[in-house]
C-alpha cells in the first residue's frame, strides 16, 4: 500500500510488541578471522540476556533496570542476614539510583576488584557470607558494565574508598579519611541507554521489591525516598495483606533459622504462592516451592487420617515459604527458580512436621481448614459430573471446537513465547484477521454474542454455557489455567460501547475463575485504529483524536477521515498492518490484587442502584467543573 504510515503516540510507543523473523542464507566464510574472545565487561554488554534476563522498558516487573536495582540491594541484605547493620536506604530520582547498606563495608583494598572483576567476592567464604543469594560473583560487575556511570564508596572504621566507572571502565579512584561517617557500602549508577533505551523505573515495582525484602528480613527497615519500610511478622504479614478479607482462617506461621513459611485457605479458586531463597524472590518457584505443596498435603492427610487430593487440600491455598541455603543452585543468572533437588526429600519431611505441628497446635483453626477441604472435595465431584456432561454434549456436537481456527504452533518449546489467540467478536472481525493472519502462530476464536456475566456465579456456569465452555476448551483450561495452550490471549474486540463491554465480561471471566493466567502476563489487549486519514498521496491510521487532528494538519489538504466502528470495517489488507510485525498491544495488568473481588462485584454485580449513584454523583461533579 503506497504511503502507508502508522501513527504512534509516545505513550504508546512502550506497549508495542514486535516479533520480526528474518533468514539470512548469505554464504559466510568460517576462519579463524571470526573466531573472537570478549573481555569479560564486552560479553555482559554484549549478551545482557545471560546476565539480567530481559532488558524490556520498566514496565514489567521482571524488566532488566529491576534487576540490576535488586543486584545492589541483595548485596545490603546480605549484611542485614549476616548481622550487620538494621537499615538500608534506596533513592531512585528518574534513572539514577543509590544504595547505602550500614554493614560492614567492602574492604577497602578490594574495592574496585569487587565491582569490577568477574568471579571475585567474598561470598565463596562461608565464614564472611554462610546464606547469600550472590554467589557466582557477577551481581555487582553486571551493573556496572550496564551502566553510563557506576560509582561506588565503602566505608571502615574511620576510612573509605571510593571508584567512580563509566559503562564499566575505571575512571577514577580515591581513598582517605572520613569522620563521622557509620560502616557501609553506597552504590550509585544509572542504566545506560545505549542498552535500556529509554527505559524507566514504575515505582510500584520497586515498592513492591521493596516491601518483599522486608516481609523476608523481619526487623530490617528499608527507606525508600525518606519512606520507611519494615516487617516484624515476616511471611506472616506477607500472606496477611495478601489474603485480606478473603482468609478462611487466620494466617498459621513458623520461623526458624533456616525455614519459615506461612499459609491459610482463601475462598479464591486457585492456589498463590510466594517462594523465597536466601532473601530472593524465586518467581518461577523450584524444588523449595514443589517441596512445600507436597509437604502440606502430606501434613494434612496425616492429621486427618484420610487420602485427599492434592487439588482438593490446596484449592484455594496461599502460602508462602522461605529458605536459607548454604549452597543454592539457580537455573539461571537472574535466579528465578531453585534447582537443588538434592534438599527436596529432608524439606518435604520438615514442611509436613511443621503443618503438622501448627494443625495440633491450633485444633479450632485445623477443623475450619478440614471443613473447607471436604467441601472443595463434594464441590469437585459434583464439578466433574457437570464437566462428563458438557463434554459429552461438545463431543456430540463436534469433535473440534466449532468457533476456533486454530495455529499451528502452540504453547512451548517450539512456538518460543510467540504463539497468540485473538478472541474477536463477529464473524466479521474474525474473517478480516483470519484471511491475513500467521497460521503458524496466530489464532483466532469467534464469540457469537456477549460472554455470560460470571462475576456472582460459580464454576459450574462455564460448564453449562455453550459459549464459555468453548472458550475453555479453545484455550485448553478446562482442568487447568497450567495448560494454557497460547502463549498470550488477545482481546480483540471494537472501541465502541459494546466492545468495551465484551472486554470487561471477558476480564472478569478470567479473573474470577483463571486468575493465573492475568497475573503471569498472558492476557493482552489489542490496540486498533479508531482513524484512517488519507488522500490520494498518503495515508495515517490514528489511535486517537489527538492523533487523528495531528494527521490532519501533516497531510493538509483534501483530506478523507473514516472513523472505524468495528474491526470488521478494516479491511484484511489493512488488517495485516495492525496484527503483523508492528502489531501494539497493551497488557492486562493487576496492580493490586487484593482489590480484584471488591472491583469486580462494584462494577460487575448485580449492585445496579450503587453503580448508577456512583456514576450519576461523578457526571455532577464534571459538570460541576
Amino acid at each position: 500500500m503506497p504511503g502507508f504510515v502508522t501513527c504512534f503516540s509516545d505513550a504508546k510507543k512502550d506497549e508495542i510488541q514486535r516479533a520480526t523473523f528474518l533468514s539470512d542464507t548469505t554464504p559466510h566464510n568460517y576462519d579463524e578471522s571470526k573466531v573472537k574472545t570478549l573481555s569479560s565487561l564486552e560479553h555482559i554488554r554484549k549478551r545482557t540476556g545471560m546476565y539480567i534476563g530481559r532488558i524490556g522498558t520498566g514496565q514489567h516487573y521482571d524488566d532488566g533496570i529491576y534487576i540490576l536495582l535488586k543486584e545492589v540491594i541483595d548485596n545490603a541484605i546480605d549484611e542485614f542476614i549476616m548481622g550487620y547493620g538494621t537499615e538500608v536506604k534506596v533513592a531512585v530520582e528518574g534513572t539514577d539510583v543509590s544504595v547505602r547498606d550500614f554493614g560492614r563495608g567492602i574492604p577497602l583494598g578490594k574495592v574496585v576488584d569487587c565491582v569490577s572483576q568477574i568471579n571475585t567476592g567474598a561470598k565463596y567464604n562461608d565464614d564472611v557470607f554462610q546464606f547469600s543469594v550472590g554467589l557466582n560473583g557477577v551481581g555487582t560487575k553486571a551493573v556496572n558494565a550496564l551502566s553510563k556511570a557506576f560509582r561506588v564508596r565503602s566505608v571502615r572504621e574511620g576510612e573509605f574508598a571510593s571508584a567512580s566507572f563509566k559503562r564499566g571502565e575505571l575512571e577514577k579512584e580515591k581513598k582517605g579519611k572520613i569522620k563521622n561517617e557509620p560502616n557501609g557500602t553506597e552504590v550509585v549508577f544509572a542504566p545506560d541507554p545505549e542498552i535500556f533505551g529509554d527505559a524507566r523505573f514504575d515505582e510500584e515495582h520497586i515498592k513492591r521489591r521493596i516491601r518483599l525484602y522486608t516481609y523476608l528480613n523481619a526487623g530490617l527497615t528499608i527507606d525508600y525516598n525518606g519512606t520507611p519500610y519494615v516487617s516484624h511478622g515476616g511471611l506472616l504479614d506477607l500472606v496477611r495483606e495478601d489474603v485480606e478479607r478473603d482468609a478462611v482462617y487466620p494466617v498459621l506461621h513458623f520461623r526458624d533459622k533456616t525455614t519459615e513459611l506461612a499459609f491459610t485457605h482463601t475462598t479464591r479458586y486457585s492456589e498463590t504462592y510466594f517462594s523465597f531463597v536466601n532473601g530472593q524472590f524465586t518467581s518461577d518457584g523450584g524444588t523449595h516451592l514443589s517441596a512445600f505443596r507436597e509437604g502440606f498435603l502430606k501434613a494434612v492427610n496425616d492429621f486427618t487420617k484420610k487420602k485427599f487430593e492434592g487439588e482438593d487440600v490446596r484449592d484455594g491455598l496461599v502460602g508462602a515459604i522461605a529458605i536459607r541455603l548454604k549452597e543454592p543452585v539457580f537455573e539461571s543468572q537472574t535466579k528465578n527458580k531453585l534447582g537443588n533437588t538434592e534438599i527436596r526429600s529432608a524439606l518435604v519431611a520438615r514442611v509436613k512436621e511443621v503443618v503438622a505441628d501448627l494443625l495440633h497446635r491450633h485444633p479450632d483453626i485445623a477443623e475450619r481448614l478440614v471443613r473447607k477441604v471436604e467441601e472443595t472435595q463434594k464441590l469437585r465431584k459434583e464439578l466433574s459430573a457437570v464437566k462428563k456432561l458438557a463434554r459429552e454434549k461438545a463431543r456430540a456436537t463436534s469433535i473440534r471446537v466449532p468457533q476456533l481456527k486454530d495455529c499451528k504452533l502452540h504453547r512451548g518449546r517450539k512456538s518460543n513465547g510467540r504463539s497468540m489467540v485473538f478472541i474477536t467478536e463477529g464473524q466479521s472481525a474474525a474473517g478480516s484477521i483470519v484471511s491475513c493472519r500467521d497460521p503458524n502462530t496466530q489464532a483466532i476464536f469467534t464469540l457469537k454474542g456477549k460472554p455470560l456475566n460470571v462475576c456472582e456465579l460459580e464454576r459450574d456456569a462455564m460448564y453449562k454455557n455453550d459459549e464459555l465452555y468453548n472458550l475453555m476448551r479453545a484455550l485448553n483450561v478446562e482442568d487447568s489455567a497450567d495448560n494454557l495452550r497460547y502463549d498470550r490471549v488477545i482481546l480483540a474486540t471494537d472501541a465502541d460501547v459494546d466492545g468495551l463491554h465484551i472486554r470487561n465480561l471477558l476480564l472478569t471471566f478470567f479473573l474470577r475463575f483463571f486468575e493465573p493466567i492475568v497475573l503471569n502476563g498472558h492476557v493482552w489487549i489489542l490496540e486498533t485504529p479508531l482513524f484512517r486519514v488519507r488522500n490520494k498521496k498518503k495515508t495515517l491510521y490514528c489511535y486517537s483524536e489527538e492523533e487523528r487532528d495531528a494527521a490532519g494538519r501533516e497531510i493538509g489538504r483534501n483530506l478523507e477521515i473514516t472513523r472505524f466502528k468495528g474491526l470488521g470495517e478494516i479491511s484484511p489488507a489493512e488488517f495485516k498492518a495492525f496484527i503483523g510485525d508492528g502489531m501494539r498491544l497493551s497488557p492486562v495488568e493487576v496492580d493490586n490484587r487484593h482489590s480484584v473481588p471488591h472491583l469486580l462485584r462494584f462494577y460487575m454485580g448485580k449492585n445496579t442502584p450503587e453503580r448508577r449513584s456512583y456514576i450519576m454523583d461523578r457526571l455532577v461533579v464534571e459538570a460541576g467543573t
